[in-house]
């Protein structure tokens, strides 16, 4: 990519932020798991670069809360309140994973129960790095017909280039 996904720009607001924003709007206390490119709290990895699984598991051990978390990668440009509220809002406190019209689950923007966070951990262990892994051993729930661009993820330029993200201090992504 050339330089942190977090430091990415979205209509003039880096990606951190912007995730930081939504979050804090639905959810107390709101963390960032990384090296502080937000306003949050941050909890770092104990072995940065080990994926979004070591993520949720870092974040979730530093809120300690048998509670329902709710993950969000900050490389979402498009991911909506209304999305995130729905996550939050879905009935019990289960799994919950967004599919958009697709058929394509986005398990980076999702709200894992406690028995999956605990299987996380399990998993992490074994040096398991992906979610998808947890998502197919654990009980989910599927919150069907989500608008794809709100699951959009921006992983290389190209993906940047076509969603008109834009790197800081240059006009071109």
């Amino acid at each position: 990519m050339g330089t942190a996904k977090a430091t990415l720009l979205v209509d003039g607001e880096p990606l951190a932020s912007r995730a930081a924003r939504l979050l804090a709007e639905l959810c107390d206390p709101v963390l960032e798991v990384g090296p502080g490119y937000s306003n949050l709290a941050t909890v770092d990895e104990p072995e940065p670069g080990r994926g979004p699984l070591a993520a949720l598991v870092a974040g979730s051990d530093a809120l300690s809360t048998p509670s329902p978390v709710l993950l969000l990668a900050c490389d979402l440009p498009f991911v909506t309140l209304e999305l995130l509220t729905r996550l939050v809002e879905s009935p019990g406190d289960g799994t919950v994973v967004p599919v958009d019209r697709d058929g394509v689950v986005q398990p980076v923007c999702a709200r894992y129960s406690a028995a999956a966070r605990d299987r996380a951990r399990e998993l992490l262990a074994e040096g398991e790095r992906s979610l998808r892994r947890l998502l197919d051993e654990t009980e989910v729930t599927r919150l069907v017909d989500v608008d794809s661009r709100a699951l959009v993820d921006v992983d290389t330029p190209e993906d940047a280039s076509r969603w008109g993200i834009r790197r800081p201090g240059s006009l071109a992504p």
